[in-house]
């Protein structure tokens, strides 16, 4: 794509990146968000890396359009949103939108085979309608509904991926080292009051406050904020993640590279790579009826095994690396298993274009409507 989708957005970004005074409505630093979902460069760091240098297999950049099973849009749509002024976002989204679906290759699939990166709910937002047919990258699916409408995202077509972590690796010789140290029994940081499915933080709080062995705080932003919060994780043997704006948070995968088991309380949550990945080994879901009875979370949590906490922590120590982004990217890195769902996503891909380039345009099998699916996985037999 033309240097204006991608270095030159990367340039923005690290030209304002001290630029203190750049904030959202509530106080969070924009580089941060955008770091936060910056997918996008780190997928797109690995792919225009010289092959010599790459340490990826799981796929191979070629140079013509006829020899990819896939197309990955390199635009930083996150960068875009939070740092140009709107009308100046549109007006580059517009551009974007109309350089991609020129291309032959969109022409021939009609997008299916073309990767969007999608991470932040609110990027890309006002051309989606367009794009509908394409995979997009996504933090969770929303099935809220406030941030994706009806039909927009499902499983069979899209893929969830982690948000980068916002607190050092906790690695197996640190786990090893803070059994002794992680006196706090759940510990939670951060927004305690937030939209839509995020409600149930309210709830917990109420629950929760004032308890023996839990912590519980109003999270701050800046370095002193990220401090706080990685030294509480690395205290704590269980941390609390609840549904935020959207069913999912950046707090499980903290949780997560900081060795501390996450308990989920988010009921529509779907998980990055759950395809690969038993999460069953190194979290706890509980739902949010359950979560809010009086005492019942906390009599659940004492009544865990110090042997399965151990457990857990050990699996841990062996997941983070599914959750930490790098340059170049590494074996079971989340950019490696980026590529490996997306194989298996090829069949489906190659069914659809081909069934949509064949079949009769008047023929009555062709829906001629936004179709509205539910959210569902396809099995790869």
């Amino acid at each position: 794509m033309p240097s204006k989708f991608t270095h030159d957005l990367l340039w923005l970004f690290r030209n304002t990146y001290r630029d203190t005074d750049n904030l959202t409505s509530n106080g969070s630093p924009v580089h941060r968000l955008i770091e936060q979902h910056s997918v996008d460069y780190w997928l797109w760091a690995d792919l225009i890396a010289p092959e010599s240098e790459r340490l990826l297999k799981s796929v191979v950049r070629v140079e013509r359009q006829e020899d990819a099973d896939l197309f990955y849009v390199p635009f930083f749509t996150t960068i875009s949103f939070f740092l140009l002024e709107k009308q100046q976002c549109k007006a580059l989204y517009r551009e974007a939108l109309k350089w991609v679906t020129d291309q032959p290759a969109w022409k021939r699939s009609e997008g299916r085979n073309h990767i969007f990166p999608i991470h932040h709910p609110w990027s890309f937002k006002s051309v989606r309608r367009y794009v509908k047919n394409a995979i997009w990258l996504l933090p969770d699916m929303d099935s809220t509904g406030n941030w994706y409408k009806p039909g927009q995202v499902f499983l069979e077509k899209d893929l969830i991926l982690p948000y980068v972590p916002n607190v050092n690796l906790c690695d197996t010789k640190c786990i090893s080292e803070s059994e002794s140290k992680r006196s706090t029994l759940l510990y939670f940081r951060g927004r305690l009051k937030r939209n839509a499915g995020g409600k149930i933080r309210a709830k917990l709080v109420a629950e929760l406050s004032g308890a023996k062995g839990v912590f519980i705080e109003e999270g701050t932003a800046g370095e002193g904020g990220k401090a706080a919060a990685q030294i509480g994780m690395r205290k704590s043997t269980f941390c609390l993640s609840p549904a935020g704006d959207t069913p999912s948070s950046a707090r499980l995968f903290d949780a997560i590279v900081s060795g501390c088991i996450p308990v989920v309380v988010s009921d529509e949550l779907e998980l990055p790579f759950e395809g690969i990945l038993d999460y069953r080994k190194i979290a706890l879901f509980v739902s949010s009826s359950d979560a809010v009875q009086p005492g019942w979370l906390l009599k659940f949590l004492k009544g865990i095994s110090l042997a399965q906490i151990r457990g857990m922590q050990r699996n841990l120590a062996k997941y983070s690396r599914h959750f930490i982004y790098s340059s170049p990217a590494l074996p079971l890195g989340p950019e490696d298993l980026v590529w490996r769902m997306m194989a298996g996503k090829l069949v489906n891909i190659r069914l659809h274009t081909r069934r949509s380039q064949r079949v009769v345009k008047e023929s009555r099998s062709v829906c001629a409507c936004d179709c509205k699916r539910a959210n569902f996985t396809v099995p790869v037999l």
